[in-house]
């Protein structure tokens, strides 16, 4: 992945988290567990790519054995807050950590819409599609 596309997954998720400001922690990996880009001063990116692809590899066989089609997205409540995984495409995803005051619904709204840019990005630094179109432009977060 070129360093210009890292950069734009990297705008697309401090878009995200502009629009939903209880994230403390984005992330874009590859779906074996590689960063392609973070938006995080806490995490360690790397260690949550890697148990991400741990966790994506189970919640696929559970969606699959159970005959709910191809993994779409995962939410973990904690003590302290949510853990959510997004399917970015076929090989990649987006994980975010939010605080427990997130609204949930607001959460999945935002984003699946960051999830189908970074599908773009992805698939376009992979020869998988054309031309990226560029982002659309961001609302003022509402309060």
């Amino acid at each position: 992945m070129t360093a210009e596309t890292e950069a734009e997954i990297r705008a697309e998720l401090r878009r995200l988290r502009a629009r939903v400001p209880q994230l403390t922690g984005a992330l874009a990996a590859s779906a074996d567990g590689l960063v392609l880009a973070h938006d995080s001063a806490a995490t360690e990116a790397e260690s949550v790519a890697a148990l991400t692809a741990a966790a994506l590899g189970v919640a696929q066989r559970l969606s699959d054995c159970t005959g709910q089609g191809a993994f779409r997205e995962l939410l973990v409540r904690g003590e302290h807050g949510y853990v959510a995984t997004y399917a970015v495409g076929q090989s990649a995803v987006l994980t975010l950590i939010a605080e427990p005051r997130v609204n949930v619904g607001r959460l999945h709204l935002e984003a699946r819409r960051s999830t189908s840019r970074i599908t773009e990005l992805v698939e376009h630094a992979l020869g998988l599609r054309g031309p990226v179109t560029p982002p659309m432009p961001t609302e003022a977060p509402s309060s």
